[in-house]
């Protein structure tokens, strides 16, 4: 598992949860997780990026079950998926859950519930379709933005990183907001290595949007956590594949 890259100004509760954070949950709360196989978990052990979804669900007479997919992108460009199985085995009971490496171990799973076998499901299609909901604005949090690209940019190792005239700019920031940014994976470089890319969003007083790239890697020679920040996503992919080349 990874560690955070910087020890006094870094900020773990600004950033959105790692891949490998989601692993550490699942794998924390699953009774059986004992179960998956070595190779498994350390071929999760440096994913890229992560997606979970509900994929079904079930209620009747004070019992339950839901089913939830979790899907980690991999560094060589591969998707691996987990099924979760969350359950209680009398009404009130608390939840318990299960996670399994495929749908046939899943459905194994399920059929031993208490549940009523003729009360039907309902599933969610995937990928779920919102296309006839309106795009609203993302929400940008009020939390001394100027500060935060600040200690942004100071934190960044690369020499190409923004400059004061991007410094200046931010100086108006009156909101931000960071998310982690999946897209196309970076060729995957030496053994354990990991990558991730955030973006940091700011809007500024007179309602324009500006937006910084972060990369956090352990693409270094001790294997160290390092951060860079870009103007650009492309550029920020950019020094992903390079860095990842650099150490194949």
């Amino acid at each position: 598992m990874s560690v955070p890259y910087e020890t006094a100004a870094y900020e773990p509760r600004e950033s959105p949860e790692s891949p490998e954070e989601h692993l550490a949950r699942l794998l924390g709360r699953a009774l059986n997780s004992f179960e998956l196989p070595d190779e498994t978990i350390r071929r999760l052990d440096c994913a890229l990026a992560y997606d979970g979804s509900l994929r079904s669900a079930h209620h009747s007479a004070g019992l339950h079950r839901e089913t939830y997919r979790h899907t980690w992108l991999l560094a060589d460009g591969s998707a691996l998926t987990l099924w979760e199985l969350v359950h209680n085995t009398v009404p009130g009971g608390e939840a318990q859950h299960e996670v399994y490496l495929d749908e046939e171990e899943l459905r194994t799973a399920t059929v031993r519930l208490p549940l009523p076998p003729d009360s039907p499901d309902f599933e969610l299609p995937v990928p779920v379709q919102l296309a006839s909901l309106p795009e609203s604005r993302p929400t940008y949090a009020p939390d001394d933005s100027a500060d935060h690209a600040r200690r942004l940019l100071r934190r960044a190792e690369n020499a190409d990183r923004p400059g004061t005239d991007v410094v200046s700019l931010l100086a108006t920031a009156s909101g931000h907001r960071i998310t982690q940014a999946f897209g196309r994976p970076c060729r995957a470089g030496r053994a354990g290595l990991c990558f991730t890319l955030y973006e940091h969003a700011f809007l500024l007083s007179d309602g324009m949007e500006v937006s910084l790239w972060e990369v956090e890697h352990t693409a270094t020679p001790d294997g160290r956590h390092m951060c860079e920040v870009y103007a650009t996503e492309d550029a920020a992919r950019d020094a992903m594949e390079r860095r990842a080349s650099q150490t194949s």
